[in-house]
């Protein structure tokens, strides 16, 4: 079993540390007693990564928190997201994050994608980001919740914020780009967001 730091009693299973910060942003207000230094990422234990062999983001986020759930003996969470394109079919859906054929080539992902839309006009260019958030424990118990961001693709990026996909979507009833806004905002109305507010109250359950 992976050692575990004293104190810890949420496991986030992502080695995406742009994520672990964001995951642990979104629950702690969420989550009462849930302090920093409580909450740590699957890189923090040097957990390994299993294989995302799922054709959803809900099984991907079951497959990655039941891994870390029975190596650490603790609550896991884990979340399979990305950008789901209207024109291409739902496409890069839960390939986003390896779009380019090399996984977490967020630069080369995104200018793969803009390179394929580049002809694709305003009103054609819908998209959402989606996210299933799974909560697995010990003792069996798993539940996912899900939810979107919905948008339109930008013909270029803009912002300095935000990950991945971030820069290129505006999401619906903005004016900036998800990479525009600022932590607070994004977690307000994020696909991650939702996901996770809605998983909340199980995690509190979990936590006893």
């Amino acid at each position: 079993m992976t050692p575990v730091p004293a104190g810890t009693r949420l496991v986030l299973a992502t080695h995406n540390l742009h994520k672990v910060r964001e995951l642990g942003e979104i629950l702690a207000p969420l989550v009462p007693g849930l302090e920093p230094g409580a909450v740590r990422g699957a890189a923090d234990l040097g957990a390994s990564e299993p294989v995302e062999d799922g054709v959803t983001f809900a099984e991907n986020a079951l497959i990655k928190a039941r891994a870390l759930a029975a190596t650490t003996g603790l609550p896991a969470v884990a979340d399979d997201s990305g950008l789901c394109v209207d024109v291409l079919g739902g496409a890069p859906g839960v390939f986003s994050a390896r779009w380019a054929g090399r996984h977490g080539d967020d630069r080369a992902n995104l200018e793969l994608l803009l390179a394929q839309l580049a002809d694709v006009p305003e009103r054609h260019r819908g998209a959402h980001f989606a996210c299933a958030a799974a909560l697995v424990t010990p003792s069996g118990l798993e539940i996912v919740e899900e939810g979107t961001m919905p948008g339109t693709l930008l013909t270029a990026p803009r912002g300095a914020g935000g990950f991945g996909y971030d820069p290129i979507l505006q999401p619906v009833g903005e004016t900036r780009s998800a990479a525009e806004l600022s932590p607070a905002e994004k977690n307000a109305i994020s696909h991650r967001g939702k996901a996770f507010a809605a998983l909340a109250p199980h995690v509190v359950a979990a936590l006893g």
